[in-house]
């Protein structure tokens, strides 16, 4: 009897912790409903720098820029990267005026120069990155429209199926064309636009094909098909040359950025070491010691960049 009792009194107990842990959990989800609703919801504050980069971005002067960022696949609007760049500018004179203890004057003109230099390598390599994208994307694009072609669409159909189905950055590119053969614009000339916007020797050759089999006609299928496999072949080779001249290009970029902060640190440790660069004598010894620096970068650059 007491056996049962005890029993009876655990299942009542188990009953009723489950039921008021379920109560519980209700009433958690609730609390973080309503949190996050209180948080999220209703007009947020925004500051004074804020409100003005976005009455900035809305501009016509933003507009260059957001074509430049747009171009480089810079998430950023004009605003944002404005202020990247002034943030960019303070730190490097703070790191020079701190860890090489350059004069001030000399501080602004060298961070100036710094800060406009990396801005343009920076374009340039995310430029070259989205192109390079592209191109490894394109025996994925020509087996697309190979299969199109094969299954009874026409080359139109086809590039709509690629702007569906082929991913970033190659897919912006392809909506575009296939937006403007809607509107009405000569297949040629969208295509043409297309590949002055990308500007490299495979999408070139790319274009050519469709142009000439879409003029004089042909098995469209089987050209895509062996120049997606061709495209593929050329992916390997360039990822071994990559490969074998990665020491090369590395030591291109290292030659010319050691020289310069041995300089930049004796000047720290021996003060005034930088000053005689600055005389007469010495505005001569820093220009050809700048122009060798550059050149001995291109040449190895030159050296390394093998063509396929």
């Amino acid at each position: 009897m007491t056996l049962f009792i005890v029993t009876a009194l655990t299942v009542l107990m188990f009953i009723i912790s489950g039921y008021y842990y379920l109560d519980y959990r209700k009433d958690k989800r609730e609390w973080r409903k309503n949190v996050h609703d209180f948080y999220n919801k209703g007009n947020k504050r925004k500051s004074f720098i804020v409100l003005l980069g976005d009455r900035f971005d809305r501009t016509e002067t933003a507009q260059p820029i957001y074509e430049k960022l747009t171009g480089a696949n810079i998430p950023f609007t004009p605003s944002e990267y404005i202020g990247a760049l002034v943030v960019s500018y303070m730190g490097i004179i703070i790191i020079l005026q701190n860890f090489f203890s350059l004069k001030l004057s000399i501080t602004f003109i060298l961070a100036g120069f710094m800060l406009e230099a990396g801005k343009r390598v920076l374009f340039l390599i995310r430029k070259n990155m989205v192109k390079q994208r592209i191109i490894e994307q394109l025996p994925e694009i020509c087996r697309l429209l190979a299969n199109s072609t094969r299954s009874g669409m026409t080359l139109t159909q086809g590039i709509n199926l690629v702007a569906q189905e082929i991913s970033q950055p190659a897919k912006g590119e392809f909506q575009r064309l296939a937006q403007e053969i809607t509107l009405g614009i000569d297949f040629n000339s969208a295509l043409r636009s297309m590949e002055k916007r990308i500007n490299s020797r495979e999408f070139q050759l790319f274009v050519a094909t469709l142009l000439i089999q879409k003029k004089a006609g042909g098995n469209l299928y089987s050209v895509l098909d062996e120049m997606s496999q061709t495209l593929e072949e050329r992916k390997i080779l360039q990822q071994e040359i990559k490969t074998m001249t990665a020491e090369q290009r590395y030591v291109s970029y290292l030659v010319p950025v050691i020289p310069i902060i041995l300089v930049l640190m004796m000047n720290n440790v021996i003060d005034g070491f930088l000053d005689p660069l600055f005389s007469g004598l010495g505005i001569i010894l820093l220009i050809f010691f700048l122009g060798g620096t550059v050149l001995t970068f291109i040449l190895v650059r030159k050296v390394t960049n093998i063509r396929v």
